[in-house]
C-alpha cells in the first residue's frame, strides 16, 4: 500500500501517506487474497481523542464515528473493552472495514450511509 490520491472537498487532489496499523489485514493472508478497493470500503482510520474516529472511504466519503456512548453503555456490551484507551488507538482495517485486535468491527454499509446523510456516525 503506497500512497494514494483521494479526491478533496474542492475537487483538487491530495497525497495520502502510508498508514501503518497494528495488525495485517487478514484478507491480505487468503489465497487468492481479498483486497478492499471497492468505494465503500475504508481505506483510512485514524483514532482521535474522546473515543473517536476519523474514517476514509476509497472514494473519498469521510467522516466522524463517536463511540463513546456506545462503549460506556450499561447494557450487556462487546464495547466495553474499548474504554481502555491503549486497545482503542490499535484500530485498524480488516476486509475494508474498522476493526480492532479483539475482533470487534464496525459495519461499513452503515457507516458509510452516515457519512452520506450527516458527515458523523454517533453509536449509542
Amino acid at each position: 500500500m503506497g500512497t494514494t490520491a483521494s479526491s478533496g472537498v474542492t475537487g483538487e487532489l491530495e497525497r495520502v501517506p502510508e498508514r501503518r496499523y497494528p495488525f495485517e489485514d487478514p484478507g491480505l493472508a487468503l489465497d487468492p487474497p481479498i483486497i478492499a478497493r471497492n468505494p465503500d470500503d475504508v481505506a483510512e482510520v485514524i483514532a482521535l481523542e474522546n473515543y473517536r474516529l476519523f474514517v476514509r472511504f476509497f472514494d473519498g466519503t469521510s467522516g466522524h464515528v463517536d463511540m463513546k456512548e456506545r462503549i460506556f453503555r450499561k447494557l450487556p456490551n462487546p464495547y466495553a473493552s474499548l474504554s481502555d484507551l491503549e486497545l482503542f488507538a490499535q484500530v485498524g482495517l480488516a476486509y475494508g472495514s474498522v476493526a480492532w485486535i479483539n475482533e470487534i468491527d464496525l459495519a461499513p454499509d452503515v457507516m458509510y450511509d452516515e457519512f452520506k446523510r450527516n458527515g458523523v456516525w454517533i453509536l449509542r
